[in-house]
Parts: C-alpha cells; sequence; structure tokens
C-alpha cells in the first residue's frame, strides 16, 4: 500500500554526513520505491498531486522515528545453532572444536531447515533487512538458506562455501565437486526468480583452498558479474600459514585469484598491510569490520578509521558465531568500544595487537552517526548495493526500521532528534524496533 510517514525521519548519506528531519516526512508508492522525503509534506504533496494521490498516512509519535534497515556485511548462517559457546578459543581452535562439526551435520536437510528459519527469523527480529550469509559446503541446504530468506521477504546475498584442503577429513570437498555444485547454486538461486535474494561466491578463506579452486572461483565470479565474500587478516596466526602456503600476502592470494573486484567484501581486515590496504582500495573491495568475534576470539583490534582515510569502503558484521549476537545494535556499540580502546592504545603509546602503527595521539574516536552509517548505508555500499538500499534516496527501495524509544522505558522529556537516535543506539535493545520493512513490504509489527 502507498504510504506517506509523517513524524521524525533519519538516514546517513556519507560517513561523515547524517541527515534528520524533525516533523518531516517519507513516501513510499505501490512497488515500494521511496518516492518523497523531506521536511515539508504539504509543499511536496502541492508540488507531486500524482505522487501524493491516494497515500495512506502514518502519524508516528514524538518517540518513534523511521531509520533505514541494518545491513550484516558478514554472518555465518549455520553457526546460529552455537551461537555463545567455545569463544574462549583462538580462531582455528575454534573451527576444528566446534564450527567443522557443527557445519558438517548440513548434509541433513531437516537440520538445516530448523536452523536457516530460525536465523533469518532473529535477524529479522534484529532489524537487519540485508544479510551477506555464509552457509556451509553442501549445496541442498544452501539453497534451503536461500529459500527461507525470499519466504520470509529478507533482502540477502548467499554463498555456498567453498573449502577443498586444511579442512576435516569429515568437512571437505574436492575441487571439482567445488566448483560444480556452485555453479549449481548459482542457477538454483536464480531460478527462484527473487530480486531479494542473489548468490555470493564463497571460498571459506584462504587457507581452506587451493590456488586451482581459487582461480576456478575468480572465474565464475567474472563470467556471471557475481558478489564475493571471504576472510582475511582475522588472525595472526591465519596470516603466517597463508603467506607461508601462498608466498605472498593475505590479498595478494586473492587477486592472484582474481577474487579482488568491485563486488568482494571481505571480513576482519584487523591485521591488513599499508600495501593491502591499497590494493583494496585500487580493486574497490570492501571490508566487513567484525568488531564482537575480534574480541570473542581475541584476533585483534581493527581501526576503522586508518581503512576509512585510505577510501575503503566499511560496513558492519555480527560474524555469527565468532561473534555471540545476531544483532547488528549490538555490533555498532562494539565499534564504538573498539574505537575508544584503539584511542586508549595510542594514547598511552602501546602497541596492541592489530594496532595501527602511527604513533598519532590525536587519533579520531569513531561518533556514533558514523557508526550508525557503517550499519546502513556503508554496508550496502561494502555489499556494491547501496544503489538499491541503504538510505532514504530517492528512488531505493523502502528498507526501513520504525523505531520506538519508549516501547523499554518511556523517556521523563521529549527528546530532540539526535536524542531519540542516541538513546537507540546506545540502550541497545533490538525491542525498540517495532516495524521491518523491506522493499515497502512490511515484515514485521510489534516486539516478538
Amino acid at each position: 500500500m502507498a504510504t506517506v510517514f509523517l513524524g521524525t525521519v533519519v538516514h546517513t548519506k556519507s560517513f561523515s554526513e547524517f541527515e534528520s528531519f524533525e516533523r518531516g516526512f517519507l513516501a513510499v508508492d505501490d512497488a515500494g520505491k521511496i518516492i518523497g522525503v523531506g521536511q515539508d509534506y504539504h509543499a511536496w504533496a502541492s508540488s507531486n498531486p500524482a505522487h501524493a494521490k491516494g497515500l495512506t498516512e502514518v502519524q508516528l509519535s514524538d518517540y518513534q522515528f523511521l531509520m533505514p534497515g541494518f545491513v550484516d556485511c558478514h554472518i555465518h548462517a549455520p553457526q546460529f545453532a552455537q551461537v555463545g559457546l567455545g569463544l574462549d578459543m583462538p580462531l582455528l581452535d575454534w573451527l576444528n572444536t566446534y564450527t567443522f562439526p557443527l557445519e558438517a551435520k548440513f548434509s541433513n536437510q531437516q537440520f538445516a531447515q530448523q536452523v536457516y528459519q530460525s536465523v533469518v527469523e532473529a535477524t529479522l527480529r534484529c532489524g537487519t533487512t540485508l544479510a551477506s550469509y555464509f552457509a556451509t559446503n553442501h549445496l541442498e541446504s544452501t539453497l534451503t538458506l536461500a529459500r527461507e530468506a525470499v519466504r520470509q521477504g529478507q533482502r540477502a546475498l548467499v554463498g555456498k562455501v567453498c573449502s577443498n584442503c586444511n579442512s576435516p577429513d569429515f568437512y571437505v570437498e574436492t575441487a571439482e565437486e567445488s566448483v560444480s555444485a556452485t555453479l549449481a547454486f548459482v542457477e538454483g538461486v536464480r531460478e527462484l526468480g527473487s530480486p531479494l535474494v542473489m548468490p555470493t561466491i564463497t571460498p571459506r578463506f584462504a587457507l581452506s583452498c587451493s590456488k586451482e579452486l581459487l582461480k576456478s572461483l575468480g572465474d565464475i565470479a567474472k563470467r556471471f558479474d557475481l558478489h564475493i565474500q571471504s576472510h582475511i587478516s582475522e588472525n595472526l596466526a591465519e596470516i603466517e600459514m597463508v603467506k607461508g602456503i601462498f608466498k605472498t600476502s593475505y590479498a595478494g592470494a586473492y587477486d592472484e585469484a582474481g577474487l579482488l573486484t568491485n563486488k568482494t567484501v571481505m571480513a576482519h581486515g584487523v591485521h591488513l598491510e599499508d600495501d593491502e590496504v591499497a590494493l583494496l582500495k585500487v580493486r574497490g573491495c570492501s571490508v566487513a569490520h567484525c568488531p564482537t568475534s575480534n574480541t570473542m576470539l581475541s584476533s585483534g583490534l581493527c581501526d576503522v578509521q586508518r581503512l576509512v582515510s585510505a577510501g575503503v569502503s566499511v560496513g558492519l558484521g555480527t560474524d555469527v558465531s565468532g561473534g555471540n549476537s545476531v544483532s547488528i545494535q549490538d555490533v555498532l556499540l562494539r565499534a564504538l568500544d573498539v574505537s575508544k580502546h584503539l584511542d586508549f592504545f595510542k594514547k598511552q603509546n602501546i602497541r596492541g595487537t592489530g594496532v595501527a602503527k602511527t604513533q598519532d595521539f590525536n587519533y579520531d574516536q569513531l561518533k556514533y552517526k558514523q557508526a550508525l552509517y557503517l550499519a546502513t548505508l556503508g554496508g550496502a555500499k561494502a555489499l556494491s548495493l547501496d544503489q538499491v538500499t541503504g538510505n532514504f534516496a530517492l528512488g531505493k527501495d523502502f528498507d526501513a526500521l520504525l523505531v520506538d524509544v519508549s516501547v523499554v522505558e518511556k523517556p521523563l522529556r521529549r527528546l530532540s532528534v539526535d536524542e531519540l537516535v542516541e538513546k537507540f543506539i546506545y540502550t541497545g535493545s533490538d525491542r525498540n524496533i517495532v516495524e521491518v520493512f523491506v522493499a515497502g513490504k512490511r515484515i514485521k509489527q510489534g516486539y516478538q
């Protein structure tokens, strides 16, 4: 139904540009496209009578506001079944003890259906309107995840994980099997016929794939102009192993395979060297910042300001289940924490793991409005979908959250626009997300 929302509207236009309309409006047509946004609805309606005709008016309360939906640039859907487990281990031990045995179980379609239905429900409940999902090596269960995203109306990139080496015997495939299943998965997603869900080429990480398999995946991505996702420079031990095998940098290993493109998002990037950052910038690649899992698995502290300053696009990722929450709102808070911690380290002249090498003691901490950008438009840009979603620019799909900060506890006074947003971010409760919209369709209504 064509609708105009009347009340407070907020979004970001860039990393440093936050825009808000107090007592503003946002109009959506029958196709779920944004046709008007601004401060003066009556002036817009007078100038656009054809668009304004027949719009259903929705009046927001003083404690409500509209914002773009959250974007999760990196989440392992099968690992939702083990959230909160094994987080006292370093990355490689955690993978072998918990993750690989769990993911091997997704050969069971009934088990896969149960988990994937739950993870899509959970992420939507937390306001994630766009997610970039890793699945498992299994073709059929990965198609189950794609179908579940379509059924529930979530926008998603879905990837069949590829791994033919350095994996346990019970959870590994040959290069030929991986390539064949990847091609079948790409075709299977296209047969679903939904504009919301797309395939993404997904080598688990450089260590899990032979050079030949990485090159084949790069060729597939180029042939079909596909998105690409993987991991990079998450853990120091992992980085040394990659250098030993590929005789180049972590970024170089992917680049030689043709996997660094303007549709590539790499998770973590905690320990990227300066020449790797420069290479990502030249190739147009993005980084999914996963502060929660980087802390939980003791991987290090990623300097987002360093990446942004270098011209690399950055979004946020929950990295479930390395991260302990499917909520991007929670990740947003952890991103602010990490930025503060980096500032502490620099001011104390401490060289902690993952800290940039510069001795700049005037480090610019991440601000909450910049973090909101990373969680919305920055995430959409990182996934090369900012032409479709991420903010409220005219012509984009209406992927949005209706937030009510009075659900948990009603404020004692009326709040300014900035205070409404700040309270929502820092109180960290998904109960404040009362409605979720994807492409103009109401996905969630009321706290669930």
